[in-house]
């Protein structure tokens, strides 16, 4: 019979933001994300790790990303031109709490 351990929770996957130094966007997506990481985390809730991936250093990114930042990333989704706190509490709710989308 197989031993029935408990298991350590999975990390979360990382939250990135697809970012460019200069865009007024992306300020606002970054306050949004901050405020919205602040209430999960005032709540109990899962956090992702954060991390902020300037576009400008990686040709790649830049091709990929240059019309739709502010992009934001986590698991396997992605919102385009994301500055609202509301679509980010909601993706995070889909990814990290299983809420399914309405």
């Amino acid at each position: 019979m197989p031993e029935m351990g408990l298991s350590a929770s999975p990390a979360p996957p990382e939250l990135l933001l697809f970012s460019r130094e200069g865009c007024h966007l992306c300020d606002e997506a970054r306050d949004a994300i901050e405020l919205v990481l602040d209430e999960r985390r005032r709540s109990g809730r899962p956090i992702p790790p954060f991390r902020e991936l300037d576009i400008a250093t990686d040709p790649a990114l830049e091709a990929a990303y240059r019309e739709r930042i502010p992009v934001v990333a986590l698991g396997d989704e992605h919102l385009e031109l994301v500055i609202g706190a509301r679509r980010l509490a909601r993706l995070m709710e889909r990814v990290l709490d299983g809420v399914a989308a309405a």
